[in-house]
């Protein structure tokens, strides 16, 4: 009796782990997409403007700018690729004209985000195949 308890928690830890990389795996591909998406909606209607670079925190980096019409903009979630910025900076944008809360720092894409992205999906992997490993045959 309590080998078949076991032999079942061996599988259904071992299915939960799986599971457990596919939903994070599938968040990472989701933000990718979302990349993607961001991209073409600026590269259709694309806006360009120098912005000033309010702050930069671990969660996002706000920029403040203006568009010709006159309107001062800073997106609620920040500045897409904004790897290296620094407050006070005079930074080149782009963004969608339709949506402005939609800007990039200019000529970066969605390319560089697939480094990150897939590293630490690796990284998820190699923890949680071996982890499944010695679940199946220590359990």
């Amino acid at each position: 009796m309590l080998t078949g308890r076991r032999r079942k928690a061996k599988r259904l830890v071992g299915r939960a782990l799986l599971v457990l990389g596919g939903v994070v795996t599938l968040i990472g591909v989701t933000l990718l997409a979302a990349c993607v998406r961001d991209d073409l909606a600026i590269e259709n209607r694309m806006g360009k403007a120098t912005a000033e670079v309010v702050s930069v925190s671990f969660q996002r980096t706000v920029v403040r700018f203006a568009t010709p019409d006159g309107k001062v903009y800073s997106p609620s979630q920040g500045v897409l690729y904004p790897d290296g910025l620094e407050p006070g900076q005079l930074v080149r944008i782009e963004y969608d004209t339709a949506d402005p809360e939609i800007a990039r720092v200019a000529e970066r894409t969605w390319t560089l985000a697939i480094l990150p992205i897939t590293t630490f999906l690796l990284g998820v992997w190699a923890v949680l195949l071996p982890l499944r490993w010695w679940v199946r045959r220590r359990l």
